[in-house]
């Protein structure tokens, strides 16, 4: 891998805000998602994606999520269980006009009904968008 590359890939990660050591799990994990950024998260954070039975706290929950994929309330409150202080939910969804886009307002009444914030969206990879969401005592 050239220094560049390197370089990009590592970007992908501090985007998301992953430092070393963090422990990031990984939810909804399936043939669409985006091996460049899960390979950036787990370079960054010098840790493997723990997967959806890992039962520790982590600091960081990846959740993949396209619009058929069931019950976004629930799926955000099933990911709050192993969210340490502090830590952050990063929702990655297709982006508009792709397969399993999920509309924004969807996404911000589902996370306020599992009691969390939006604090940031970005370009998360080629094909899917990233919202981060917050607890509110966990905003600084």
């Amino acid at each position: 891998m050239s220094a560049t590359a390197g370089q990009a890939q590592s970007s992908l990660a501090e985007r998301l805000g992953i430092k070393p050591n963090q422990v990031v799990q990984e939810i909804g994990y399936d043939a669409d998602t985006d091996e460049e950024l899960r390979s950036s998260i787990e370079s960054v954070s010098t840790n493997e994606l723990v997967d959806e039975d890992y039962d520790d706290v982590v600091d960081t929950v990846l959740l993949w999520w396209r619009e058929d994929d069931g019950d976004l309330f629930d799926a955000l409150s099933d990911a709050l269980t192993t969210l340490a202080d502090g830590g952050h939910i990063w929702l990655l969804t297709p982006k508009a006009g792709r397969e399993g886009h999920v509309e924004p307002s969807d996404i911000l009444e589902a996370a306020q009904t599992a009691g969390l914030s939006q604090t940031k969206s970005i370009s998360a990879a080629q094909e899917w968008s990233g919202t981060r969401l917050v607890s509110p005592k966990a905003r600084r």
